[in-house]
């Protein structure tokens, strides 16, 4: 395990048990660094300040590709209700993931931000999903 020493901006090998215990984001890549002729793939970020940046720009990329997909989802002309029950699903996803993975990075106004529109969201899809419910047994009943 290596640790960037603060002072001097150098590396060092430490194998203590102590640092095996921090828990971090875990950055993942496909290539791997060298350092000190060593192939490092696994990086962990404890510093939540280090980590903000990375982690805000990873979920504003999957927080605007749910956006798209659920406004793709809510515009379609479905009869079923199935792409409504599909936005729904996709938002609960959203939030759970957020809430186990990332919400100690996060700040709380970027958590409110994607929350308030989420609620928007999820409450157009419920209304849609209530409205083609309530329109398939008024037709259903009728026959």
């Amino acid at each position: 395990m290596y640790v960037v020493n603060k002072e001097k901006n150098k590396y060092k090998l430490i194998d203590k048990e102590e640092l095996k215990n921090i828990s971090g984001f875990k950055m993942t890549s496909n290539k791997s660094l060298n350092i000190a002729s060593s192939k490092i793939s696994n990086i962990e970020v404890s510093s939540k300040k280090l980590a903000h940046p990375l982690i805000y720009k990873k979920v504003s990329k999957k927080y605007n590709r749910l956006i798209a997909i659920l406004t793709e989802l809510l515009i379609s002309d479905d009869d079923s209700g199935e792409s409504f029950r599909e936005a729904l699903n996709q938002i609960e996803r959203f939030k759970v993931e957020i809430k186990s993975r990332y919400r100690e990075y996060l700040k709380q106004k970027e958590l409110e931000f994607m929350s308030k529109q989420l609620k928007a969201l999820q409450k157009e899809a419920t209304m849609r999903l209530y409205e083609l419910n309530t329109y398939y047994e008024k037709r259903s009943k009728g026959k």
